[in-house]
């Protein structure tokens, strides 16, 4: 939950140049460090799957709880890669991109098309009227109430929790990932050529190391473990107690990321495993800080300290939500239905407007 006097204060003309200046202080990566990400993080990765190997030959049931640890290491790897993705990983951009293609290979993602999704994702965060890409389904209750019969059967199957983070997980990286994007320009779709060649070419050799059948089992594993954790990490970063979203001419970049990005405040293994994306307020005011400059950054500003985090035993909340209610500006369930009226259709209209997912409010130099 995020105390609301963040956002006054947030977009205050004396306060807003501190914030800037002290996320500036952040913003420089380091390469030593970077490097021992990448080292503590593939390494075991791949370590992992050498032990997966040696056990698999005397029970597949040695190697399935070291699958599920790989897992773990694959949301490491993937932080790498989506700081590479927002330039933050390594000053230069072409090893960014480098290091962020080969990463993406593992995480079954292709970097470029990933990348541009994922910046109108922070472009737009937040605002209620350029929702639809790079985020998760969310209606408003008067949306919902004007739906057809299938389009709330629809909605109500993707918000399922079975579906959100177990099924939609596996058929977003085993198989969405592999489509190109058809607002992509030329080299996002060829991201999604070469990273499917990759995986090709990976999946032939693991399969005549292991066989397919104990091969696609480790890495479904792999993929279930890695891919219901980040879904739920994303979800809960922008689905929680005291959200912000808001219409357009309302909109403002840093009431978005203080309020409507959370804190999650993991115990540090997870945090560990997470890398430090659970300071995501920090991490939507300024994508070019470093995943392992999160913490320092958020303890380093009294106003950034205000944002009341998000626990593992709050987040559970979470799983009720549903539907953004305008009328009391809040996340409600299902249940709330019931005592909630329909806007006459002049009023619904009004407040309402067309999606234009542009970069206008974006400002990737913060």
């Amino acid at each position: 939950m995020i105390d609301k006097s963040v956002g006054a204060e947030a977009q205050s003309g004396n306060d807003a140049p501190a914030w800037k200046k002290v996320v500036a202080k952040y913003q420089q990566p380091s390469v030593w460090r970077s490097t021992w990400q990448i080292v503590n993080s593939v390494a075991p990765y791949a370590g992992l799957w050498y032990l997966m190997y040696v056990l698999q030959s005397v029970s597949i049931w040695l190697a399935l709880p070291l699958a599920a640890l790989a897992g773990a290491f694959l949301v490491r790897v993937f932080i790498i890669f989506h700081d590479c993705g927002h330039g933050s990983f390594f000053k230069s951009r072409a090893a960014n991109d480098i290091v962020g293609t080969l990463a993406g290979f593992l995480c079954f993602t292709p970097y470029y098309q990933w990348r541009w999704e994922h910046s109108l994702h922070h472009s737009t965060s937040g605002d209620l009227d350029r929702r639809g890409t790079g985020d998760i389904w969310t209606l408003t209750v008067q949306e919902y109430l004007e739906a057809s019969r299938w389009k709330k059967f629809a909605y109500r199957l993707a918000r399922n929790p079975v579906v959100l983070f177990v099924i939609a997980p596996l058929f977003l990286f085993v198989i969405q990932q592999r489509l190109p994007f058809p607002k992509g320009g030329t080299r996002e779709r060829y991201s999604v050529y070469l990273t499917n060649l990759a995986l090709i070419l990976m999946a032939a050799g693991f399969v005549w190391v292991f066989g397919w059948k104990v091969y696609l089992l480790l890495q479904l594993t792999v993929m279930m473990v890695a891919g219901s954790a980040g879904v739920w990490l994303f979800y809960i970063q922008h689905q929680f107690e005291g959200v912000y979203w808001e219409r357009r001419e309302e909109w403002d970049y840093a009431q978005a990321a203080l309020q409507g990005s959370s804190f999650y405040k993991l115990p540090k293994i997870l945090q560990w495993f997470s890398g430090n994306i659970g300071f995501h307020h920090i991490h939507h005011l300024s994508p070019r800080i470093p995943n392992y400059h999160l913490e320092r950054c958020h303890k380093a500003e009294p106003l950034f300290q205000s944002v009341k985090p998000v626990t593992l035993s709050t987040s559970l909340k979470s799983f009720a939500f549903r539907l953004w209610d305008e009328q009391r500006h809040k996340l409600v369930g299902f249940r709330a239905l019931k005592t909630i009226r329909v806007q006459p259709a002049p009023v619904a209209a009004a407040r309402r407007r067309n999606p234009n997912p542009d970069m206008t409010h974006f400002d990737p130099g913060l």
